[in-house]
């Protein structure tokens, strides 16, 4: 087995992943966030997570995205995967998923886009640098630190990302203002232009 890509960050519970709502279904923001409120009524508590110790409180401007109908079907996607356990190399639901087998799934099945494995290569892919301020549905997200990038997830929102963190853990959304991830946050890439 594989050791975690993050050490002494507990994993929830898996559950079973919610229905991805059908392929190519577009949604306007606000409903986005609709959504993941009524799944979190619906005992899939993943999906909008309690915000950290030490995390710090900031706004979060809305970005409207250059594809509104591509980013609401990455978003969809992702959303609907939280709860699928993490597999190290792994690359669809069945088999679980890895941090950059996720967003290459997701983006593969959405949008037929071919993206890279490996989050650093995710990294490298031609694209602008997008500051934490300007963030859109949909932008890649990269962790790491002294400038190697190891980890990746997708940004939905209000200072979220959808990602797969670690050996024993599942597809989950995070804060990126959660200690752990706004002290190795190393930057972000706009996929869909």
């Amino acid at each position: 087995m594989k050791a975690a890509h993050y050490p002494g960050l507990p994993g929830p519970t898996p559950v079973a992943a919610p229905s991805a709502g059908g392929r190519g279904v577009a949604f306007p923001c606000a409903a986005l966030m609709l959504l993941a409120l009524l799944l979190t009524g619906c005992g899939k508590e993943q999906v909008r997570p309690t915000r950290p110790a030490g995390a710090t409180q900031r706004h979060w401007p809305q970005v409207i995205p250059a594809d509104p109908d591509a980013a609401n079907a990455v978003l969809m996607r992702a959303i609907g995967l939280v709860g699928t356990p993490y597999t190290y190399g792994g690359n669809t639901p069945q088999s679980g998923f890895d941090c950059s087998g996720l967003v290459a799934y997701v983006y593969r099945d959405m949008l037929d886009l071919r993206l890279p494995r490996t989050s650093r290569e995710l990294a490298g892919i031609q694209g602008p640098r997008i500051a934490p301020e300007k963030l859109a549905a949909a932008d890649l997200v990269f962790f790491g630190s002294k400038g190697s990038v190891s980890h990746v997830g997708i940004y939905v929102g209000e200072g979220r990302f959808v990602h797969a963190p670690s050996t024993g853990g599942t597809v989950r959304l995070d804060y990126l203002d959660g200690p752990y991830w706004r002290d190795h946050y190393s930057g972000a890439k706009r996929v869909l232009n």
